[in-house]
Formats: structure tokens, sequence, C-alpha cells
């Protein structure tokens, strides 16, 4: 079992910037993949970054250039720092763990550990 709980978010201007974080806590050796997944309401669960256990990293699209997936295994936290926000980032923003896959990947089916999310709100 993983348990993994963020924090960092909040409200922002457009322009701005935040840092989220998200604790590990449990079985994290066994988790190859880390990534943050955010939800906006009425669409579906979408990948932003993932980072596998050897710190090769994937974003989305739409964040490259603007966010940066980091992990500091001394203290089993993962992090996503977020610049150049934009309201179109405005969502609630999960951390989570695949603990089953060797190649990590933006697929949020593939993650078995989920964070209760923080939500992030960017204001134009």
């Amino acid at each position: 079992q993983v348990q993994l709980v963020e924090s960092g978010g909040g409200s922002v201007q457009a322009g701005g910037s935040l840092r989220l974080s998200c604790a590990a806590s449990g079985n994290t050796y066994s988790s190859r993949c880390m990534g943050w997944f955010r939800q906006a309401p009425g669409k579906e669960r979408e990948g932003v970054a993932v980072i596998d256990s050897d710190g090769s990293t994937i974003y989305t699209k739409s964040v490259k250039g603007r966010f940066t997936i980091s992990q500091d295994n001394a203290k089993n936290t993962l992090y996503l720092q977020m610049n150049s926000l934009k309201p179109d980032d405005t969502a609630m923003y999960y951390c989570a763990a695949d603990s089953l896959s060797y190649d990590c990947y933006l697929r949020a089916y593939e993650y078995n550990y989920w964070g209760q999310g923080t939500q992030v709100t960017v204001s134009s």
C-alpha cells in the first residue's frame, strides 16, 4: 500500500506560479512511476506529468516549458512546479503512483494509488 497526500494548491492570477507537493508513505519503493494528473469540472482526468525512478519525465503538450515534475527520494516527496499559469490550468490536481508498470505513461488508468487532490484555481 502507498499513501499519497498532496499540498500546495491555491488561487493565483494568470502568469503566476505554484508548487505542488505530494508526500508518499508506505510501500513507496514498489512504485516505479509517479505522476500528476488533473481534472476540471465536466472533463476527464488527464495526465499532466510523470516521472520514473530513473528520473525520466513525460509532459502533456499543454504544460511543456511551464511545468516541471521532480522528486526527492530522500523525503519521499513528489513535486510539480507550475509557472506561467493560465486559466485553463484550473483543476483539481492529483498525485498518483503506479506500482504495476515498468514503463511510465500519462494514462490515468495505469495508476493504482491516488491522493485526495489539491485545488488549483487560476484567474484571468
